[in-house]
């Protein structure tokens, strides 16, 4: 499913995983991460390991990229043939302010949408408020978050789609 998508008003293309790309996923994340949490041991395992732990499983991993650079990462994770979770979703702190989040989570969603997947989950943190009102933007709805599956997490949103 090699759909590049172009946003025509700027320089930002989102592109498939490739294993040229390996370390993106990584290098993103963390710098997130670092800023704002800390690296979990999953953290570490699924970042270092993306192909076997996330496409391998039946999940897809995207990069958007502007001017030819990687600034962003999002994926659709497989817990189930019907639900996929959105998640290891960060962009570059130098990219911020084009609206790449927005581009990503779009890809996430229509990517669900033309696989039939019924329901989209994401956990975060509410002290994360920019993205928090972006997925509630686009239809994600809180729901009863279940314990231990990430420290920082204290939000569990769903998006069930058509």
């Amino acid at each position: 499913m090699n759909q590049d998508i172009i946003n025509s008003q700027s320089r930002i293309k989102i592109i498939d995983y490739t294993d040229k790309f390996k370390e993106s996923i990584k290098i993103l994340n963390y710098a997130w991460l670092e800023k704002y949490f800390r690296i979990e041991k999953m953290d570490e395992v699924s970042l270092s390991n993306p192909k076997e732990e996330i496409i391998d499983k039946g999940g897809f991993i995207y990069y958007a990229t502007l001017d030819n650079e990687i600034v962003g990462t999002a994926s659709l994770l497989k817990k189930s043939d019907t639900i996929f979770e959105l998640g290891k979703m960060a962009v570059s702190d130098k990219a911020q302010g084009y609206g790449i989040g927005t581009l990503l989570l779009e890809h996430c969603i229509t990517t669900a949408k033309d696989m039939k997947i019924e329901k989209l989950i994401l956990y975060s943190n509410t002290k994360l408020e920019s993205a928090i009102h972006l997925y509630r933007k686009y239809g994600f709805e809180e729901i009863p978050l279940e314990q231990g599956l990430y420290e920082r997490a204290n939000i569990k949103m769903e998006k069930k789609l058509p």
